[in-house]
C-alpha cells in the first residue's frame, strides 16, 4: 500500500473504538453528566481561593512588660531557637509593650503544616527551660499560628440596633453569635461595638494600711475563696458519690462578705476597705452602620467551605430568630454580604454557558445545518460538566480565579467540536458512508487537535510557575484551563465522533409541523417545569426552552437562509479563496507575500513600541475598575487612645456620608441610596487583612477622592479596595 493510501486510510484507535462501542459511550455520557451537576452543586463556592504563606506566626502575650523587656525575655530566646530550622528564609519580629509578634518564612519546599508543626516543637523546647518567664504561676504560653487568606475577610456583617441598652443588644448578638459559630461552615463569630463585663476591686490604700493588710492577703483571699473543688468521694448506699465544695460566686456582690484577715474575733472583710463594682471592661471596640452605633457580628467563613450556602443559612437563622425569638422592635440589618458577589459570578457562568450554546449552534447551522450543529453544542455542556467532576475530585472550590479560568476555556473548546464535526462532514458529503466518515475523518484530525490542545495549554504553563502568593492565586487559571480543554478534546474524540457516526446527515431532513409541535410540547414543557420548579438547575430549563423555539425559527425564518449561505454564500468565498491561493502560489508571488508578511509583523512591533514610549498604550497590572467594596484601614502611633482614633474615624464618616448622602445619589423620599448599599465602621481591633498580606497590595486610584476628604487629618491612613477577586493598596 502506498504512503498516500495509508495516510488517506488511517484511522484513531481511540475514536474508532467509540464508534464500535456507542452503548459504552452512552453509559460514559450518563455517569458524566450525572456526576459533573453533583460536584457542580456539591463545590464550595468562595471569592477567594484558599492561599495559604509557608509564614508562620507566634505571638505572645506578656502584661506588665516594656518593650527591651518583651524583647529579651520572649522575642531573642524563641529567634535563638528558630534559627537552626529547616528550610527557613528569614526570621522578622516586633516587640512592643505586653506583646510580642515573631514571623518566621519559609520556603515553597515544605508545606504549611509541616512548618508548623517544626515551629511549634522549638517553640515547646524553648518554653519548657528553666528562663522562660511566669505570669499568673504558670509560664507565658506562646500562640503558633497560621494565616488563610480566604479566612481573613468576613463574608457579612450583622448589626443589632433599637431602643435597648448595649447591654441588652449584647446578649441578642450572643444568641445569634452562639448559633451562628455552631454551622460547619463558620470559622468564627466576633462581637464589635460592645465589650465583656469585668468585677472590679478598688481598695482603698489608707484603710488597708490601718486595717494591716496587704495587697497578697486581697489576692490569696479573693482566689481560694472563688473556687469550686473536690472533696473526694462517698459510699452511700451502696453507690460511691463523688463530692464537691461549691465556692465560686455567682454575684460579685458577694465578694464583699469575704474575710480579708481576721485578728481576736475581729474580722476585717472586703467591703471594709475596698469597693466592688460590676461593669463593662475599658472601651476597646466601636461598631457603626451608616454613623449610627450598633453592635455588630463579624462572620468569618472556614476555608474550604461553601459561602453560599454559610449564608443562605445565616440569613435563614435571622429570619427565624426575629420571628420567633427576638422582640420586634429590634433591628436586625445583614451589610457587606460577600454570598452575593460569588453567586453572581457562577450565574455569569451558566449564563455564559446558555449563550455560548446559542451563539455556536446559531453560527454552525449555517455552514452545517441545525441538527449537525447540535453536535457541537452537545460538547459545551459535556465539557464543562467533566471540568466540574474533575475540579471537585482535586479538592478545588468554585472561587474567582477557577470561575474566570472557565469563562476563558468556555471560548475555545467549541474548536475541537467544530473540526471533528466538519471534517466529518467533508467527507460524507463527497460521498463516503457515515460510520467509515467518522473514522477516517477524525483519524486524519486527531493528532492536529491534540497538539492544537497542547500548545494552547502549554502558553498558559508559566503563569503557573509564577512564585509567591500571585504564584498561588495564578496556578487556578492554567489548571483550570488545562481541566476544561482537556475535557473538551475527550468530548470530541470520544463522543463526538459516536454521535456523528450515528446521527449526522448531509441533508436537511424536513420536520413535519406534527412533529415539530410534538418535540415543542416536550421540550418546552420540561423546560418550563423545570424552569418552574428547578431552583439551582434553572439554566437547564432555559436550554430547553431555548432549543424548542430554535426548532420553529428554523423551520420557518432560518433554514432557507441557511441553505442559501451553504450553496451560493460558501461557494463564492471558496472560489475567491482558491484564486488568491493559486496566485499567491504562481511564480515569485511567494516571495512577495511573504516579505509583505514580514514587514507587516516588524511593523505591527515597531508600531506598538512607538505606542508604548509614547504612553499612547499604558501598561499595568491589572486594569483600573470600579471597585465593589472599598476599605479604609486608619492607623495611629502606638499608644494613641481608642477615643482619639474614634473621633478621627467619626470626623471621615461624616465627610464621607456628606457626599452619598447627597441629593443626586438619593431619591426623592431620601430612603433609597443608589450608590452605596451598606457603610460600617469598626474601630478597635485591627480589622481585615493583615501587615503581613501588604505585598499582596497594590494602587488603589479609586481611593484618591476619599483621600481628598482626609487630607487635612494629621495620621498614617491605609486604603485598600477589593474588586473582582483582586487586592489592592496605597499607602
Amino acid at each position: 500500500m502506498s504512503k498516500q493510501k495509508k495516510n488517506a486510510d488511517k484511522e484513531f484507535g481511540l475514536s474508532s473504538w467509540a464508534i464500535d462501542n456507542p452503548s459504552v459511550i452512552y453509559v460514559m455520557i450518563g455517569l458524566f453528566l450525572w456526576i459533573g451537576l453533583s460536584s457542580y452543586f456539591a463545590m464550595p463556592r468562595e471569592d477567594f481561593p484558599e492561599i495559604k504563606e509557608t509564614k508562620i506566626y507566634i505571638s505572645t502575650l506578656y502584661p506588665g512588660n516594656t518593650a527591651e523587656d518583651i524583647e529579651r525575655l520572649i522575642t531573642d530566646p524563641l529567634e535563638d531557637k528558630l534559627k537552626n530550622v529547616s528550610n527557613l528564609v528569614e526570621i522578622t519580629s516586633t516587640s512592643q509593650e505586653d506583646y510580642s509578634i515573631i514571623t518566621v518564612e519559609f520556603d515553597e519546599e515544605i508545606s504549611v503544616e509541616a512548618a508548623k508543626q517544626k515551629v511549634k516543637d522549638e517553640v515547646d523546647s524553648e518554653k519548657a527551660t528553666e528562663d522562660w518567664p511566669i505570669f499568673n504561676n504558670a509560664k507565658v504560653d506562646p500562640n503558633v499560628f497560621d494565616l488563610n487568606l480566604s479566612e481573613q475577610f468576613p463574608i457579612m456583617n450583622i448589626n443589632f440596633t433599637g431602643d435597648y441598652p448595649v447591654e441588652k443588644l449584647k446578649e441578642f448578638a450572643e444568641y445569634m453569635q452562639d448559633e451562628i459559630e455552631d454551622l460547619p461552615e463558620v470559622k468564627q463569630v466576633d462581637i464589635r461595638g460592645a465589650q465583656d463585663k469585668e468585677v472590679e476591686i478598688a481598695v482603698d490604700v489608707y484603710k488597708m494600711m490601718a486595717a494591716k493588710v496587704s495587697f497578697d492577703d486581697v489576692l490569696n483571699t479573693i482566689r481560694n475563696g472563688n473556687i469550686t473543688m473536690s472533696a473526694g468521694n462517698l459510699k452511700t448506699s451502696g453507690q460511691r458519690r463523688t463530692i464537691r465544695i461549691l465556692g465560686e460566686i455567682d454575684d460579685p456582690n458577694e465578694l464583699n462578705d469575704f474575710v480579708v484577715k481576721s485578728e481576736n474575733g475581729n474580722a476585717v472583710y472586703l467591703k471594709d476597705i475596698a469597693q466592688v463594682t460590676f461593669s463593662e471592661e475599658e472601651k476597646t471596640t466601636y461598631a457603626r452602620e451608616f454613623g449610627e452605633s450598633v453592635v455588630m457580628l463579624d462572620v468569618k467563613k472556614r476555608a474550604g467551605k461553601n459561602m453560599i450556602e454559610a449564608a443562605d443559612k445565616i440569613k435563614a437563622m435571622v429570619k427565624d430568630a426575629k420571628a420567633n425569638y427576638y422582640p420586634a422592635d429590634l433591628g436586625i440589618s445583614i451589610a457587606n454580604d460577600s454570598s452575593g458577589r460569588t453567586l453572581n459570578q457562577v450565574d455569569d457562568l451558566v449564563n455564559n454557558i446558555i449563550f455560548g450554546i446559542i451563539l455556536v449552534v446559531t453560527v454552525l447551522m449555517f455552514f452545517l445545518g441545525f441538527r449537525n450543529a447540535l453536535f457541537v453544542g452537545f460538547a459545551i455542556p459535556m465539557s464543562m460538566f467533566m471540568s466540574f467532576m474533575i475540579l471537585s475530585w482535586l479538592g478545588y472550590t468554585l472561587n474567582t480565579m477557577i470561575l474566570f479560568g472557565m469563562i476563558m476555556g468556555l471560548g475555545m473548546l467549541v474548536d475541537n467540536g467544530i473540526v471533528v464535526v466538519e471534517n466529518v462532514y467533508r467527507l460524507m458529503d463527497e460521498g463516503m458512508p457515515r460510520i467509515e466518515a467518522a473514522k477516517k475523518g477524525i483519524g486524519e484530525i486527531a493528532f492536529p487537535i491534540i497538539i492544537s490542545t497542547a500548545t494552547t495549554v502549554a502558553a498558559f504553563v508559566p503563569l503557573g510557575l509564577w512564585p509567591g502568593i500571585f504564584g498561588q492565586f495564578m496556578i487556578y487559571f492554567p489548571i483550570t484551563l488545562s481541566v476544561v480543554l482537556g475535557s473538551s478534546l475527550f468530548v470530541a474524540i470520544f463522543m463526538n465522533s459516536m454521535l456523528v457516526s450515528n446521527f449526522m446527515d448531509t441533508g436537511e431532513k424536513e420536520l413535519t409541523l406534527k412533529q415539530l409541535i410534538r418535540v415543542s410540547i416536550i421540550l418546552g414543557g420540561l423546560g418550563i417545569l423545570i424552569l418552574i420548579f428547578g431552583g439551582a438547575m434553572r439554566g437547564l430549563g432555559t436550554v430547553m426552552i431555548i432549543t424548542a423555539a430554535m426548532f420553529w425559527i428554523y423551520k420557518y425564518f432560518l433554514k432557507r437562509w441557511a441553505i442559501n449561505f451553504q450553496k451560493n454564500t460558501m461557494v463564492r468565498f471558496e472560489n475567491w479563496y482558491e484564486r488568491r491561493l493559486m496566485h499567491a502560489l504562481r511564480g515569485n508571488n511567494v516571495y512577495w507575500y511573504f516579505g509583505v508578511t514580514v514587514a507587516m509583523l516588524i511593523g505591527a512591533f515597531m508600531l506598538f513600541g512607538v505606542s508604548i514610549s509614547t504612553q499612547r498604550t499604558k501598561i499595568e497590572f491589572f486594569p483600573d475598575t470600579i471597585p465593589n467594596e472599598i476599605y479604609v484601614y486608619i492607623e495611629y502611633p502606638q499608644g494613641t487612645s481608642i477615643e482619639k482614633t474614634n473621633e478621627l474615624t467619626q470626623a471621615i464618616e461624616q465627610r464621607v456620608y456628606t457626599i452619598v448622602n447627597s441629593d443626586k445619589y438619593t431619591d426623592a423620599k431620601g430612603d433609597k441610596n443608589y450608590l452605596v448599599e451598606s457603610a460600617v465602621s469598626q474601630v478597635g481591633v485591627v480589622q481585615g487583612i493583615p501587615k503581613q498580606m501588604e505585598d499582596l497590595l497594590l494602587k488603589c486610584p479609586i481611593a484618591e477622592s476619599l483621600r481628598s476628604l482626609c487630607g487635612s487629618l494629621n495620621t498614617e491612613m491605609v486604603w485598600t479596595q477589593r474588586s473582582s477577586g483582586k487586592i489592592s493598596r496605597n499607602p
